[in-house]
């Protein structure tokens, strides 16, 4: 499954070769929307993997990018425990508009489309409100 944000690139850290066969270089993406007249700011650190290390490069730290990558995600079992992660890999990263005045930053924009993107902590708020499309209420009743 491909999907999709849009965000200010905030942060690109340099290539690691991890071992003789693989190398990831990661970037995060500051992403921020506005729901119900508060700001919500999230940070997506992505990576990009073997030959795909060099892609970030042609963009500085504070452009508008939009990325397309897929969630990867791995299981391995220590001393008995049984351990996961997830991986947002990227294999595109393209130039994007700026976001039109008045707006904060720019909107996050996920592959699927289904109206699913308000998760993510509250900066602008003190009482760590956490709305999200699933859990807002706008039942008449």
């Amino acid at each position: 499954m491909s999907l999709e944000i849009t965000g200010k690139l905030l942060v690109k850290y340099p290539a690691q070769q991890v071992n003789e066969r693989f190398k990831k270089r990661e970037f995060v993406v500051e992403l921020a929307e506005e729901i119900n007249g508060n700001v919500y700011t999230n940070y997506a650190k992505l990576q990009l993997v073997q030959n795909k290390c060099e892609i970030i490069d042609r963009f500085n730290e504070g452009d508008t990018v939009k990325v397309s990558f897929n969630i990867k995600g791995n299981k391995w079992e220590k001393d008995g425990k049984v351990n996961f992660i997830t991986n947002l890999d990227a294999w595109r990263v393209e130039a994007a508009t700026a976001a039109p005045a008045g707006m904060a930053q720019s909107q996050p924009s996920y592959g699927n489309n289904n109206g699913n993107s308000g998760y993510g902590n509250n900066a602008g708020n003190t009482n760590n409100y956490n709305p999200s499309p699933e859990s807002a209420d706008d039942l008449p009743f």
